[in-house]
């Protein structure tokens, strides 16, 4: 591997040979305007130590805008979710671009990326004035981590600067839920309401919104009591779209207690008078939960006429997301092992379960001491 250094006007540069073409025709590059001999040799010697390693990555003026609207959001468009493409898209033309767009992609470093940070800290709302949630900068800060990894895979960059970057840290927030005595106040106050059923099978399975609304009838089997997660109603740019889980554990079997399925047969025959009524108009999209035409539930209405029934039932403010949590916190506080929880909820670790619970666990722990204890002096 060759390269020189030599002397022009009052500047050095060197010159490098950074392998043959498709064509076994030799390939240089030129380096100028360093101000000394040494700094010259100092770049000569770290640009072969690349060249040797296979991380070389050739010099560019592309800007750190332009490598993420014009190569990387077209080029992972097709292998994530459009809903993700979409946050992805939000977060670049909002939140990065406008500030460090112009920025060369190769000088790009881990101290502007902290400045962002902090800027959008103390005022990163683009509708409104106002701080951005430290939850929401880490979102930032992961969709950056990941353009620069595939920088770095496609040879834009020779190393991902934000490896070295210092987002806000995650908070963690005890979900708010509901008691026993209060799921079973709202339970009551929507009993004979259309979407019965539905609210019932969120609080017992933990289902997701877009689980829940994308389910089919083909994937639920009342006689064993069990549904497949394998669908889930999406929500991109206020279009709505159908799609599979997002991650290998999000596609599960749940079983159903016999409350829940008895009330998903009553549901279901309700969901047949209806389909009769409509006739030919009736869009038949196989869909458990449906408006009374067949067509998907919107998600956002769906949540607003959650909170309308938890109003009106004198019940604590909680989103209809919450359901989720309430069934997790029910299931562990009953006693039901972690991995159990985690399996129903389709978290993709264990301990995304135990880090989200956390404030379950020590009255469990608490109870199981004792417990472990009165067998062992039982007989004292």
């Amino acid at each position: 591997m060759k390269g020189s250094v030599k002397k022009r006007g009052k500047t050095w540069r060197i010159i490098v040979d950074i392998g043959r073409d498709e064509n076994g025709k030799r390939q240089q590059k030129w380096y100028s305007g360093f101000a000394t001999r040494r700094a010259a040799e100092a770049k000569l010697t770290e640009i072969k130590a690349s060249l040797q390693s296979g991380e070389y990555v050739e010099p560019s003026k592309r800007t750190l805008g332009a490598f993420l609207v014009k190569e990387w959001l077209p080029s992972i468009a097709a292998s994530v979710r459009p809903s993700t493409s979409t946050a992805y898209k939000m977060i670049c033309d909002k939140r990065i671009v406008p500030t460090l767009g112009s920025v060369p992609l190769q000088q790009l470093s881990a101290d502007q990326l902290n400045k962002l940070y902090a800027q959008l800290l103390a005022n990163g709302r683009t509708k409104s004035k106002g701080a951005l949630s430290p939850r929401s900068v880490r979102y930032v800060h992961a969709t950056i981590h990941k353009a620069l990894s595939d920088a770095v895979k496609w040879q834009k960059i020779p190393r991902n600067v934000a490896d070295s970057a210092t987002p806000p840290r995650r908070q963690s927030k005890k979900p708010k839920t509901w008691t026993a005595s209060e799921l079973r106040t709202f339970l009551e106050h929507v009993e004979g309401g259309r979407l019965y059923a539905a609210y019932l099978l969120a609080a017992s399975t933990g289902l997701r919104r877009g689980e829940l609304l994308g389910l089919r009838w083909r994937d639920v089997d009342m006689e064993a009591g069990s549904l497949a997660v394998v669908q889930t109603l999406l929500q991109v740019n206020n279009k709505l779209d159908f799609g599979t889980p997002k991650t290998e554990k999000g596609s599960r079997n749940v079983w159903l207690d016999t409350h829940t399925v008895a009330a998903l047969r009553s549901h279901r025959r309700t969901q047949v008078a209806e389909r009769l009524a409509w006739g030919p108009e009736y869009q038949d999209n196989d869909l458990v939960f449906a408006r009374e035409d067949g067509t998907p539930i919107h998600p956002d209405g769906f949540g607003r006429t959650f909170a309308r029934h938890a109003k009106a039932a004198a019940l604590p403010t909680i989103r209809l997301h919450d359901l989720r949590h309430t069934h997790a916190t029910l299931a562990l506080q009953a006693g039901i092992p972690a991995k159990v929880v985690s399996e129903r909820l389709g978290h993709a670790s264990i301990s995304i379960t135990l880090d989200i619970y956390s404030h379950v666990l020590p009255g469990m722990q608490e109870e199981a001491a004792q417990t472990v204890a009165d067998l062992v002096f039982a007989n004292g």
